[in-house]
């Protein structure tokens, strides 16, 4: 009972901070259990966030939640790779699919997300030789873990009938142009 508790405060804390609605989060605490629950918060915190530089972390994951979600999940994503650091302008680009405008960092990651998504072994073989050259392994792991962990938060909601509203996605308050990255039926 006592670490339900402290688990529930912990949501409370999320929600403040992030300004997020995580009833979903509640529910898998109270109908799942606190077992559940725990497992699914270390998995979601896997990714080294010193492997790889903050833009392509922040690349990778906003592609990766991107394709699972139109709005709070993607909101999320863009506050906390704002809080670690990643610049507005890269933020922009990275939600527009502006390559170009995203910098080297973001730009690999982004196509790399994509490419893996999209199960593209075409595309993706070189990608992640030029992560692993760039930056080692522990980056392509970082952002294999990054890709990956995004996606549970969407996949959670809508899995528990909580992802029903899309919302407009902002960048220190400014509205952004969103590229379209869900993922096929």
């Amino acid at each position: 009972m006592m670490l339900k508790r402290f688990l529930v405060r912990q949501i409370d804390r999320f929600e403040r901070q992030w300004r997020y609605d995580g009833a979903y989060m509640r529910r898998l605490l109270e109908d799942g259990g606190t077992a559940p629950f725990v497992k699914f918060w270390i998995a979601t915190s896997m990714v080294d966030r010193k492997a790889a530089p903050p833009e392509a972390l922040a690349a990778a994951g906003i592609v990766g939640t991107m394709y699972e979600d139109c709005g709070p999940c993607t909101q999320i994503s863009v506050d906390m790779a704002a809080a670690g650091g990643v610049s507005e302008t890269v933020l922009h680009a990275i939600l527009a699919g502006d390559e170009a405008a995203m910098g080297e960092d973001a730009a690999l990651a982004y196509r790399f997300a994509r490419a893996s998504l999209a199960r593209d072994v075409e595309a993706a073989d070189p990608l992640r030789d030029e992560v692993v050259r760039r930056w080692g392994e522990r980056a392509l792991v970082a952002l294999g873990l990054a890709i990956t962990t995004a996606r549970m938060y969407p996949t959670l909601k809508y899995a528990l009938g909580y992802g029903k509203a899309c919302s407009r996605v902002t960048v220190s308050g400014e509205p952004a142009r969103i590229a379209h990255l869900a993922a096929a039926a």
